[in-house]
């Protein structure tokens, strides 16, 4: 499983809730492995929030350092950016696929969904990306049509699809 390596800095990414950084945090905490909580900065009396609430949250996903900030509501999260998840198997697809959108999430097109925060993830399996890239392109354009009509994705209809003439 990968998740996502921020570009300008290698390592951390960050993002922006309205509130619920720290909610936020353990959910995620609780479906990957390899993940813990790092450091929750409060706000002190005075601040711009409950005295107590969570200002940020340092955690730890599968072993890639990110940040949670409650910021406000000035900025909610779009499909611009999103945690993207490569497993290998079938029944990894289904079990992240099913906790992520647990409690109110929700299931979008071609491996994508929002979790109940409204934070965009994919989770695709490996090989999706070898039979996208299949050299015959016809192969290759029955898979994405396929890939383009499920949910989460069904390894073996990517396959059987790949496979038909």
């Amino acid at each position: 499983m990968r998740l996502p390596k921020c570009v300008a800095c290698g390592s951390n990414t960050a993002s922006w809730f309205d509130g619920q950084a720290e909610q936020a945090a353990n959910f995620y905490i609780s479906i990957f492995p390899n993940s813990r909580m790092l450091n929750v900065a409060r706000y002190p009396e005075g601040g711009p929030a409950p005295a107590g609430s969570a200002m940020s949250v340092s955690f730890v996903l599968d072993g890639l350092e990110n940040q949670g900030l409650n910021a406000g509501p000035q900025f909610s999260f779009t499909e611009a950016i999103s945690f993207f998840v490569q497993v290998e198997t079938q029944a990894e697809i289904d079990d992240f696929w099913n906790q992520l959108t647990s409690n109110g999430g929700e299931p979008g097109n071609c491996g994508w969904l929002k979790d109940q925060f409204g934070l965009s993830w994919q989770v695709v399996p490996t090989t999706l990306g070898q039979l996208l890239g299949d050299l015959d392109p016809a192969r290759a354009s029955r898979v994405m049509a396929t890939m383009m009509g499920q949910t989460n994705i069904i390894i073996a209809d990517l396959r059987a699809s790949a496979d038909s003439e």
